[in-house]
């Protein structure tokens, strides 16, 4: 080529198809791609213009090589504009002849003029497609874009990350972005045309974990009477738990040091048993590779369990106390997690026989049970006793032995034998408290009950009062209903229980009785008999209660003449009128009968008679 086309090659100055620091620098002697399809023409950058030339003929060519219009000449030495290609992407050609006046040649030379204003397909960009890591740096390659590409072929990719507004150029090298905060980050991919021209862009996606997941273990918080089931379940809020083969998420538990048994997933179980205190370390690894094991910024990843699978040792204690022979005890015993503080029981049953044992109250002391056996209300006789003590874990444990040796037994009565007598004089109560043997047991309470016939109110009154030194004691009942009656000792450490005999107490029923006059005339004017009733105690009305009127004369016994009732507040009232001659002269007695009625709490009883003779 002439130094003239050369000249004519370098003044040809193409629109820049980048922009920016990252933009690759054209190779030496190429004409670059421009997407606008004006290029335009500097000849005064020609070096040299032939000796006596008068004009440049110019010619453009279509990339096939066909003329486009029709060719135009210019002076070498007058500013000389630009030219355009038509719309079609494509290399065309330009032509130059240098001619003389004459119109002869003097030279030849061709410049190419590279045109594409072609949007790019969609790029291809090659994210990890994984949750990352927070220690891993993120890179995003690129695939070969789907589609045809522009003539101007890719010059490279453009990157942009919304999370900083992190943009990144790449002429198709895999891009890196350094390392991106927990999360899932969008950004776009744009391709980019040898002519500048940009492609629509194409969103990417960056998922970032840098925890590791929560682990947390189900076992008992206390003390297991057995071998224990273990769970351990992990959660992770960003790339999951989600089972995914060997190389995925996995969840572990390590017994004691042991190798540990591991699980796809969220989720692994392991069993644990023998007696004693047991280290459990349980860990798991999330979908993106975050251990959370215990290493500094994990959660913690250790627990204990404990196991105690002995029952405790229960023995009676060696001898009861001489001062209270009722109280029953019972030790308890366990080396590893120590006696129940809250379990247990003491029962008794006749020695000899299979009954099935009687529990008895039971208080549960710190190691120790303790009962209380109320031997009074068990016949004369031996009775065998049964300790059923637990430890923390829930292991139970028997005892029927005392701590020297020998077999729980007890004979009862275990307590000094008491006899209560007692006498009932009217209203009042007299009686002695006595051992067996006869001497008087003085200080004693004992307990007076009365219980009041139906229709009474109270229906029942409780006495205490103590014996005298000699045993005795003595109560004056106070007035009221009829009553049974019976004193009772509830017995004491030392002493059996003993009881009186059963007394009735009868309680008439107060009847006032008087008479209007002394005499009575026969055929006169009547005599007007009324009374009253007693009601203390009754706890329903009087109104209604049958009252009989009877009478006798000397030598006859009493007779009903008439039966009228009482009112609401016990009174009564008949007017009896004399009409028998053989009435005169003869002296009568008068008096009213209660027999009582259901309900009345009161015997029969006849009030004081009054005298009327007839006249």
């Amino acid at each position: 080529m002439s130094r003239i086309g050369r000249g004519l090659l370098s003044a040809l100055v193409a629109a820049a198809a980048f922009a920016g620091a990252d933009e690759p620098a054209l190779a030496a002697g190429a004409t670059p791609w421009q997407a606008m399809r004006h290029f335009t023409l500097e000849p005064s950058q020609v070096s040299e213009v032939p000796e006596g030339a008068a004009r440049i003929v110019y010619r453009l060519l279509d990339p096939q090589g066909l003329p486009v219009g029709t060719p135009w000449e210019k002076s070498p030495h007058s500013p000389q504009g630009g030219v355009s290609v038509p719309p079609i992407p494509g290399v065309y050609t330009l032509e130059a002849r240098f001619e003389d006046s004459a119109g002869s040649g003097l030279g030849e030379s061709s410049v190419l003029l590279r045109f594409d204003d072609t949007t790019p397909p969609l790029p291809a960009p090659r994210a990890p497609g994984r949750w990352l890591m927070g220690t891993e740096q993120v890179s995003l390659g690129f695939d070969p874009p789907e589609g045809p590409l522009p003539p101007s072929g890719i010059a490279g990719y453009e990157v942009t990350l919304e999370v900083g507004r992190i943009s990144r150029y790449s002429t198709g090298e895999p891009v890196q972005l350094s390392f991106l905060p927990e999360g899932v980050h969008y950004g776009q991919v744009v391709a980019i045309s040898g002519a500048g021209v940009r492609s629509q862009p194409r969103t990417v996606a960056f998922a970032v974990d840098g925890t590791g997941p929560t682990v947390s273990l189900r076992a008992p918080a206390g003390w297991s009477a057995g071998p224990t089931k273990l769970t351990a379940t992990a959660w992770d809020a960003l790339s999951g738990m989600e089972a995914a083969g060997s190389g995925g998420p996995f969840t572990a538990i390590s017994v004691d040091g042991g190798a540990p048994v591991v699980a796809a997933g969220a989720t692994a179980s392991d069993w644990v048993g023998g007696s004693g205190v047991h280290s459990v370390r349980f860990y798991g690894r999330d979908a993106a590779g975050n251990l959370s094991d215990g290493r500094p910024g994990s959660p913690p990843s250790t627990a204990v369990v404990r196991i105690d699978e002995e029952p405790p040792r229960v023995e009676f204690a060696a001898a009861q106390d001489p001062a209270d022979p009722e109280r029953i005890e019972a030790l308890v015993d366990d080396h590893l997690s120590g006696p129940s503080a809250d379990r247990g029981t003491i029962a008794v049953r006749a020695s000899g026989t299979r009954a099935r044992f009687e529990p008895l109250p039971t208080r549960v002391e710190p190691g120790r049970l303790v009962a209380r056996w109320d031997s009074d209300s068990y016949p004369p006789g031996k009775y065998e006793f049964l300790a059923t003590g637990f430890d923390v874990a829930g292991n139970p444990g028997t005892g029927t032995g005392r701590a020297h040796g020998g077999r729980m037994v007890l004979v009862n009565p275990l307590k000094a034998p008491v006899v209560l007598a007692t006498r009932l004089d009217g209203t009042l109560l007299t009686g002695s408290l006595r051992r067996a043997l006869g001497a008087g047991v003085g200080g004693q309470t004992i307990v007076i009950d009365e219980r009041f016939a139906a229709g009474a109110d109270p229906r029942q009154r409780t006495t205490q009062l103590r014996t005298a030194a000699d045993g005795s004691f003595s109560l004056r009942l106070p007035p009221g209903p009829s009553r049974d009656v019976t004193a009772g000792f509830d017995g004491s450490r030392l002493l059996t229980r003993a009881a009186g005999p059963a007394m009735h107490l009868t309680a008439r029923t107060g009847v006032r009785f008087r008479a209007s006059a002394a005499t009575a005339a026969v055929g006169g004017r009547a005599v007007v008999f009324s009374g009253r009733v007693g009601r203390a105690g009754a706890s329903r009305a009087v109104g209604g209660l049958p009252v009989q009127m009877q009478f006798r004369y000397p030598g006859a016994g009493w007779s009903e003449f008439r039966t009228v009732e009482a009112d609401g507040r016990g009174r009564f009232r008949y007017a009896y009128r004399f009409s028998d001659d053989d009435s005169r002269g003869v002296r009568f007695q008068f008096r009213a009968y209660v027999k009582g009625r259901e309900g009345w709490p009161y015997g029969p009883s006849a009030s004081r008679p009054v005298s009327v003779r007839g006249r």
